[in-house]
C-alpha cells in the first residue's frame, strides 16, 4: 500500500483530491494533509509516506523549498506537483529537483482522477523498475547494507566493485546497496574483503544488520530507507566505517526518541557554564546526540542557541559565531561544536582579567537580556554577580566596550525597534517591555536614539517594507 500525503494551503483542494481521487484502485492510501511545507515536514519527521503531492505557492514555505527538503532528507519518497497552468517554471524546476509528475489543478475533471492517479501509478512503477524488489521473504536473520552519509554522493565506484569483484548486490535505493555474500567464501574472508574496500570510499560505511529472517523485502528495503533517512546521520564512524542494528529493537527504539524535552536542551546549551567545564559540556553534547533529533529539526536547534550565544558573547568577545549550511553526519556537528567552543573560550581570554570575572561581565549581560522589561541597576547587577560597583563598572565597560547604562539603554532600544517593527502593540506597551514606565521618557529616550519618536519609526519602516514588497 502507497502511503500519500497532501500539501496545499487550500483546504477546499485538500479535502477535495483526498475525498474524490479513487486512490485504492491504485493501492493507495492518503494518511496526512498540511497546509504548509513546515507542517509537512513535521508529519514526514514521524510517519511513513511514499508519496507527497505538493502545491508550489504555498505560505511559511514554498513547494519547491519543500521539495528541495524532502529530496534530501527523505529521499525515498515520491513528490508529484500540484499546480496552476501559469506556474511553467516552477513546473520545470520541481521537475528537475526530482518530481516525478505534475497535476495542473484547473484541469482537474471528475472523469479525469482515475487518468491522472494511473499515470502517477506508472511512473511510480517506472521508478521501482531499477530497484529489485520481489516479495520474497528473507530465510537467513543476518545480512549487510552499504550506504552514504552524503546522499548526493556518486555511487558509480559500487556498481563497478559489484561487477568485478563478483558481489551480488540489490539497489536498494539511491546510494543505499544490500549486500550477499557468496556461499563458496567464509564469513571472516569476505567481511574483511568488503569492509576493506568500503574503508577507502570516505563517507560510505557497511552496516551489519540482524532480525531479518521472517521479515518481507519491502519490509527490509522500507526500513533500511528510515534507518537511512534518520539514524544514520547518528551511527556514522569515519574511523570504522562498520556499525550494527538489529532491525526489531530500532524499529521500536525510533518511536520514542524524541520524547526528551527540547526546552531542557535549549535551556542547558543557553546558559555559558559549558564553555568553560569539559564535564558539562560533554554530558550536554552526549544528551543532544542520545535524543537523535531529525537533521532537519537539529538544525533548526542549533540556529536558535546560535541566535541566543551570538546575544551572550558577542558583546564580550566580538566574535560572530556562524553555522554551515549542513552536516552529513553526527561527526561533523559534534566537531563543529567543539571548534565553536574552543573560538569562544579563545575570544574570551582577556589578559587583564580573570576568568571569574569575564564570566560575571557574561553573567551581567545575561541579566540585561533576560530582565530588561524590569528596573535594572549597575549597583544591583553588581550585587547579583558578586562584584563592587566600581569595580564591575570599570571591567563592564573594559571589557564591553561601553559602560553598563549605555548597554543597557542599546539594549532596550534594540528590543523596543523589534516590537515596533515586528508587532502591533502600542507605544505604551513596548515601554513597559522595555523597562520603561513612563511613556514619554521612553519617546524621548528612543529619539535621542534614533533621531525619530517610536510612532515615525513604525510608520517609515513599514513604508520601507511596503514598498520592497511590492
Amino acid at each position: 500500500m502507497i502511503k500519500v500525503m497532501v500539501v496545499d494551503d487550500d483546504k477546499l483542494v485538500r479535502k477535495g483530491l483526498i475525498s474524490a481521487m479513487p486512490w485504492k484502485h491504485f493501492d493507495m492510501e492518503v494518511v496526512g494533509e498540511a497546509s504548509n511545507g513546515v507542517k509537512a515536514l513535521e508529519f514526514l519527521e514521524s510517519n511513513r509516506v511514499d508519496l507527497l503531492l505538493t502545491d508550489l505557492a504555498m505560505p511559511v514555505m514554498s513547494g519547491i523549498d519543500l521539495i528541495k527538503m524532502v529530496r534530501k532528507e527523505f529521499t525515498h519518497i515520491y513528490i508529484v506537483v500540484l499546480t496552476l497552468h501559469q506556474d511553467f517554471e516552477y513546473i520545470q524546476e520541481a521537475l528537475r529537483l526530482g518530481a516525478i509528475d505534475y497535476i495542473a489543478k484547473v484541469q482537474l475533471e471528475k472523469e479525469r482522477f482515475e487518468e491522472v492517479l494511473e499515470r502517477i501509478s506508472n511512473r511510480i512503477a517506472q521508478e521501482q523498475k531499477r530497484v529489485p524488489d520481489p516479495n520474497g521473504i528473507f530465510t537467513m536473520d543476518r545480512g549487510y547494507a552499504c550506504l552514504s552519509i552524503n546522499k548526493a554522493a556518486g555511487e558509480h565506484w559500487v556498481k563497478n566493485w559489484s561487477e568485478n569483484a563478483d558481489q551480488s548486490m540489490t539497489e536498494v535505493d539511491m546510494n543505499l546497496w544490500l549486500l550477499k555474500q557468496p556461499s563458496e567464501e567464509s564469513d571472516a574472508l569476505w567481511l574483511e574483503r568488503v569492509s576493506q574496500e568500503i574503508s577507502t570510499k570516505p563517507g560510505w560505511g557497511l552496516i551489519h544488520l540482524k532480525g531479518l529472517y521472517g521479515r518481507s523485502h519491502n519490509d527490509v528495503h522500507r526500513l533500511l530507507r528510515e534507518y537511512r533517512d534518520k539514524d544514520f546521520f547518528y551511527d556514522y564512524d569515519s574511523h570504522s566505517g562498520t556499525g550494527a542494528v538489529l532491525l526489531q529493537d530500532w524499529e521500536n527504539q525510533k518511536q520514542v526518541r524524541s520524547e526528551g524535552s527540547l526546552n531542557v536542551m535549549k535551556e542547558q546549551w543557553s546558559n555559558y557554564n559549558w564553555i568553560y567545564q569539559d564535564s558539562i559540556f560533554n554530558q550536554y553534547i552526549h544528551a543532544l546526540k542520545w535524543m537523535r533529533l531529525p537533521q532537519a529539526k537539529l538544525l533548526g536547534l542549533l540556529y536558535s542557541l546560535i541566535d541566543k550565544w551570538n546575544i551572550l558573547f558577542y558583546p564580550v568577545s566580538s566574535v560572530k559565531i556562524q553555522l554551515p549550511d549542513s552536516f552529513h553526519s553526527w561527526e561533523q556537528a559534534d566537531a563543529w561544536f567543539r571548534a565553536t567552543r574552543n573560538m569562544i573560550r579563545s575570544a574570551l581570554d582577556k589578559p587583564a582579567f580573570s576568568q571569574e570575572v569575564v564570566e560575571c561581565v557574561i553573567k551581567a549581560v545575561n541579566i540585561v537580556q533576560e530582565e530588561m522589561n524590569q528596573p535594572i541597576t549597575a549597583a544591583n547587577v553588581a550585587k547579583r554577580v558578586n562584584m563592587s560597583r566600581s569595580y564591575f563598572s570599570q571591567c563592564f565597560k573594559e571589557i564591553v566596550g561601553m559602560n553598563f547604562s549605555d548597554y543597557l539603554r542599546q539594549v532596550r532600544i534594540e528590543k523596543a525597534k523589534e516590537f515596533l517593527l515586528y508587532t502591533n502593540k502600542t507605544i505604551l506597551w513596548i515601554a513597559e517591555n522595555v523597562g520603561y514606565m513612563d511613556e514619554k521618557y521612553f519617546s524621548r529616550t528612543f529619539r535621542e536614539q534614533t533621531n525619530m519618536l517610536p510612532s515615525k519609526y513604525r510608520q517609515t519602516q513599514d513604508t520601507g517594507r511596503n514598498m520592497s514588497d511590492e
